[in-house]
Formats: structure tokens, C-alpha cells, sequence
């Protein structure tokens, strides 16, 4: 990052860091985003007259209500964990051997990554992924299958590499399928995730990508989280579980959405 990003991307993203961080160090914020201390502090001072920060001394905090925790890839192992087997069973037969595939992180992909492996007449599949779970998920399959991870940042969360570094691989490459996990799908609002920098490795995935299939479990219908992916109109197609919300499931595909509703 440096002073050539524009002026409201740079702010957003530092919101978006203090959001997740809930405190950052004005020399802290310089670094992490190439700027001068004297940038920071105009970009603070903006914000703050938005209303989205709070300074304090040192730094700034994400100031009014907070964004939805995010749960950990382990607690969300116990949350429709039948559904996403579904979920990840009907995505896994959309593969074919030969195929190039991009699995984000998460646990939905995850079992995706799962099912893939079972099937054993899969051959010479290349898999990119920034989920380390995910990764793990596929190493039995060696060498049937090639298996890449993207590189990058850590984040503890959901075991995912993000920037810098991770969308290097991802803008080198176009892929045959991509399958998404995402904290959200809405008719009006489009697909969302509970934080920045997963969302966007997640864009940048997409557009690496000739299909674009999100896996949602159906709690995420109808649900708007703070960090935008796509709009529908980038999606080929939504796999969900058969406790959807039916009139959701009607909006999206009044929307256009080819959505399939497994049991």
C-alpha cells in the first residue's frame, strides 16, 4: 500500500482494520498502509468527523456499534454441520478430473475439500487455496491431486492467508471453478462477509475463476455482514441447505441467481 491509493480506499481499509483490530497506534496505521504520520492523522481526523472513529491517545479506535464477532473456524465446525456435508457433496460433483479449482477458507469449503477427496475417480485436479484447514483437508488426496497454497498474512479466525502477499498467486492464474463461503447472501445486498480481508482475497478469487459457485449454509440467507464480495450478477451459482427461508431463496432467483437447495 502507499500514498497512490486513493484517498477514500486507503480510509476505508483503515476503518475497516480498526474495526477488526478495535485499537491501532497512529505509527502503527503509517506503516501498515506506506503513508506519513501526517496522512494517518488527516485521514483519523476525517473519520472522525464522519463519526466512524474515536482518537485516543497513541491512535484511534472503530468508534458506535461494533461488527458481529467473528466466530472461530472451530466453533463454526458445530453450526449445520449436516447441512454443509449436504452442501459440500453436491458442490464436490460439479468437479471434474483435469479441472483447476480455488477453494477459500472456511468450513463450508472446507468439507467441500473433504468430498473432494472421497471421490476417488477424481484425478489431476489442482487445487489453490488460502485456508490452511482447507489444505489439510486435501492432503490426503496427494498425489492424485496438486494441492497450492496461496501464501500471506495469517489470520487466526478461520486459519486463513490474506494480504500481503496472498492474491500474488491469484492474479497469476484463472482457474476452472471457484467455491465461496461467505457470512451472508442477500437479494438486495449480494453476497458479504463478517471481515475486510477475507472478503477480499474472496474477490480476488472470483474474478481468478471461469465458475463461481458460493456455499452457503442457510442461516447465511438473508443475512447482510459488514464486508461486501460481489453482487449476485458474479455468481453462477448458490448451493444452500433445504432449511432456507423459501422467500429468500424466491427473491434471489428473481434476482437471476441459479440457486440449487440440497436435502
Amino acid at each position: 500500500m502507499s500514498e497512490s491509493m486513493p484517498t477514500e480506499v486507503r480510509r476505508e481499509r483503515m476503518l475497516g482494520l480498526l474495526m477488526e483490530q478495535e485499537f491501532a497506534r497512529v505509527a502503527e496505521l503509517a506503516e501498515a498502509f506506506g503513508v506519513s504520520t501526517v496522512t494517518v492523522r488527516a485521514d483519523l481526523d476525517a473519520l472522525v468527523e464522519q463519526g466512524k472513529v474515536r482518537r485516543v491517545r497513541g491512535g484511534a479506535v472503530a468508534a458506535g456499534p461494533q461488527p458481529r464477532t467473528e466466530p472461530s473456524f472451530e466453533l463454526s465446525l458445530g453450526t449445520a454441520a449436516v447441512e454443509k456435508a449436504l452442501i459440500a457433496r453436491a458442490a464436490a460433483r460439479l468437479v471434474s478430473s483435469g479441472e483447476s479449482v480455488l477453494l477459500g477458507a472456511g468450513t463450508t469449503t472446507a468439507a467441500v475439500a473433504r468430498e473432494l477427496v472421497a471421490r476417488a475417480e477424481l484425478t489431476e485436479v489442482t487445487v489453490f487455496t488460502n485456508g490452511l484447514r482447507t489444505a489439510l483437508e486435501l492432503e490426503p488426496a496427494l498425489p492424485r491431486f496438486a494441492v497450492v497454497v496461496t501464501g500471506g498474512s495469517l489470520r487466526r479466525q478461520q486459519h486463513s492467508l490474506v494480504d500481503p502477499l496472498a492474491t500474488r498467486i491469484l492474479e497469476g492464474i484463472r482457474a476452472g471453478t471457484v467455491f465461496l463461503g461467505c457470512g451472508g447472501v442477500h437479494p438486495e445486498a449480494g453476497v458479504t462477509n463478517v471481515n475486510l480481508p477475507d472478503a477480499e482475497i474472496k474477490q480476488r478469487m472470483l474474478r481468478a475463476a471461469s465458475r463461481r459457485v458460493v456455499v452457503a449454509d442457510s442461516s447465511k440467507l438473508g443475512v447482510v455482514e459488514m464486508a461486501p464480495i460481489c453482487a449476485l450478477s458474479e455468481v453462477d451459482l448458490l448451493i444452500t441447505g433445504e432449511s432456507a427461508d423459501p422467500g429468500v431463496v424466491a427473491a434471489l432467483r428473481e434476482r437471476g441467481l441459479r440457486v440449487e437447495v440440497v436435502s
